[in-house]
């Protein structure tokens, strides 16, 4: 949807039908991840005849990592990677686990990575859009 809107929306809202057309997409699922976006500054809507979606911001400014975090609710891999906690609670090895470390590290590695992927470097890698 993100992609869609960098390439589509550009001048004008694009309704969240043509989203779900052009991407193959639940429209169901589009208007349940709408809320999330507008929350999180990525998308702004305008109502009417004319109204649907853009990018709230530039799509030089929005991350990949930023995304992830937003839509899946969370920063890390797993639950127990979410802090850098010995006892994390969130499974039967809480307090003894030897490889939660291991989930804390790939989980900052991971995002560190995805922080620094735009969705506009994302396009430019991928000829402009020529995918879509």
């Amino acid at each position: 949807m993100v992609l869609d809107l960098a390439i589509h929306g550009k001048d004008k809202p694009v309704p969240v039908s043509e989203i779900a057309k052009r991407q193959n997409i639940s429209l169901k699922y589009l208007e349940k991840l709408i809320g999330k976006l507008k929350q999180g500054n990525i998308l702004k809507s305008q109502r009417g005849p004319f109204g649907g979606h853009q990018l709230a911001r530039p799509a030089s400014e929005i991350t990949v990592g930023e995304l992830v975090r937003l839509l899946e609710e969370r920063g890390a891999i797993t639950d127990c990677a979410e802090e850098d906690s010995k006892l994390c609670g969130e499974c039967n090895q809480a307090g003894e686990c030897i490889t939660q470390w291991v989930w804390i590290e790939a989980s900052k590695a991971m995002f560190d990575r995805l922080d620094n992927i735009s969705i506009d470097s994302l396009l430019k890698k991928f000829d402009n859009g020529r995918i879509f």
